[in-house]
């Protein structure tokens, strides 16, 4: 529904709070008491969404980074480049660009067009990898299958610290998923 344009996120997304009963058990996060007594909770994943054509749909994004191909990596087995946050969406490249979740607050259709997502249920995965060994940040190996998952970066040299994943003698990071975009080119 995201990619036909028939539904998109309303004005308030992000961190709500809501009342809950009085006889709501404390939490050690996201839980307070107000001065009537009343008890909250509050939830970061919570978002409103809606068909009803609202100004904020139309906001402009401002963009004013420029494209660099050492800034912007091309993955692995999507035909996208990464983009890791929003503010960082070049203003100067047409293509395809994988773009965090969050992009979905910010989308413009008369900007931008989604394509997809980088889930490898979706089918615009270019590559399947055969068996990888998993290392994760304390070096422990195992056989995984995880990279035919999600949009994959290589890596020229194994991160530290970091999990990463080894085929065939080359080093491959796994992103979060990401929502693929493409700018609209101005009139």
């Amino acid at each position: 529904m995201f990619i036909e344009n028939r539904i998109w996120l309303g004005y308030k997304a992000g961190d709500m709070a809501f009342r809950v009963p009085a006889d709501s058990e404390p939490r050690e996060t996201r839980f307070w008491q107000d001065e009537s007594g009343q008890k909250w909770r509050s939830f970061g994943n919570i978002c409103w969404y809606t068909n009803l054509d609202i100004p904020k749909r139309h906001e402009e994004l401002d963009l004013f980074r420029l494209f660099d191909p050492e800034t912007y990596p091309r993955y692995d087995n999507f035909d996208a480049i990464e983009v890791g946050r929003v503010e960082d969406i070049p203003c100067d490249y047409y293509g395809s660009m994988g773009v965090p979740l969050t992009f979905l607050d910010k989308y413009n259709p008369d900007q931008f067009e989604i394509l997809g997502i980088t889930k490898t249920w979706f089918g615009m995965a270019t590559k399947t990898y055969p068996e990888q060994i998993q290392v994760d940040k304390e070096g422990t190996e195992k056989r995984v299958s995880k990279l035919n998952d999600g949009a994959v970066l290589e890596a020229a040299t194994p991160p530290v610290g970091k999990t990463y994943y080894r085929v065939d003698g080359k080093n491959y990071i796994q992103t979060y998923p990401r929502i693929l975009i493409r700018r609209r080119k101005p009139a």
